[in-house]
């Protein structure tokens, strides 16, 4: 038995086939055993296909949008860019501590990219900050800031650190003064408080007044752990009451404190 649709109106609606009932014989006549429905091809008039579904029984028409999903990019698969990460960190660690063969490794190993693999030279980073491989985390973020990748402050912060711990000052210096010149109006608090850690890890008060002079100008705000630094540093060239200026206007004008088991607050300075 087939659909009560003849040839002509199959051809109107663009039919492609159809599915039949499924009917199984019993001895009070012929039962329905299947639900009966079929998808068919989109309508001919129509720009934008539509599947259209065919109810034979009740002789309607009920169309179906598409399912079809469009995206304006591609994802990529971030398991990848860690497999290269890790890659990365077994091929640095190999090599010997020359510029010229690190350079050389890290160019060979993105040769066949077609696109710089940033996600995956950050994650390779981030290890080897971890493992405290203060010299390959220099020597992969300057190659990568020769190809012009990853400029972020992140990255700026990940480098100061390893300056600080390979005990090269010198460079944290030059490339934060290269930081301020370039990116001037976004260097974050964050940056600001890595310059300033760095100074006082190498005792150098006048250098962490003169970036707290820069962060004054911009208008960050620093936080507690830079602003007791920042006093320290003017208590050892003398100047207690620029000492005691910095601390009022910047620290909290509250305090808590463990009293008798709890925890109070209470005025830091006593009122005037």
């Amino acid at each position: 038995m087939s659909f009560p649709i003849s040839s002509a109106r199959q051809k109107q609606i663009g039919i492609v086939g159809i599915k039949k009932f499924s009917f199984v014989q019993t001895s009070g006549g012929f039962t329905r055993q299947k639900a009966i429905q079929y998808v068919v091809k989109c309508s001919k008039n129509q720009s934008s296909q539509q599947i259209i579904k065919l109810n034979a029984i009740e002789g309607k028409i009920i169309k179906k949008p598409s399912k079809t999903e469009h995206h304006l990019w591609s994802r990529k698969d971030s398991a990848a860019s860690g497999q290269k990460a890790l890659n990365l960190v077994r091929i640095v660690c190999g090599l010997p501590n020359e510029k010229d063969a690190v350079y050389g490794a890290l160019d060979k190993w993105t040769a066949w990219e077609t696109e710089f693999p940033v996600i995956a030279v950050a994650k390779a980073l981030n290890i080897l900050k971890k493992q405290k491989q203060w010299r390959r985390v220099i020597q992969v973020a300057k190659w990568m800031f020769g190809k012009g990748q990853g400029m972020t402050m992140g990255t700026f912060d990940t480098l100061l650190l390893a300056f600080d711990m390979d005990q090269r000052v010198d460079e944290a210096q030059s490339f934060w003064n290269m930081i301020l010149h370039t990116h001037q109006r976004s260097i974050s608090r964050r940056l600001f408080s890595r310059m300033i850690s760095i100074y006082a890890h190498h005792n150098m008060p006048q250098n962490i007044i003169e970036v707290f002079a820069d962060m004054e100008e911009l208008g960050v705000k620093p936080d507690e752990d830079t602003v007791k630094k920042v006093a320290r540093a003017f208590q050892k060239v003398g100047e207690k009451e620029k000492q005691h200026l910095v601390l009022r206007k910047y620290l909290s004008k509250w305090k808590y404190i463990h009293f008798e088991g709890e925890r109070v607050r209470v005025r830091r300075y006593a009122m005037e």
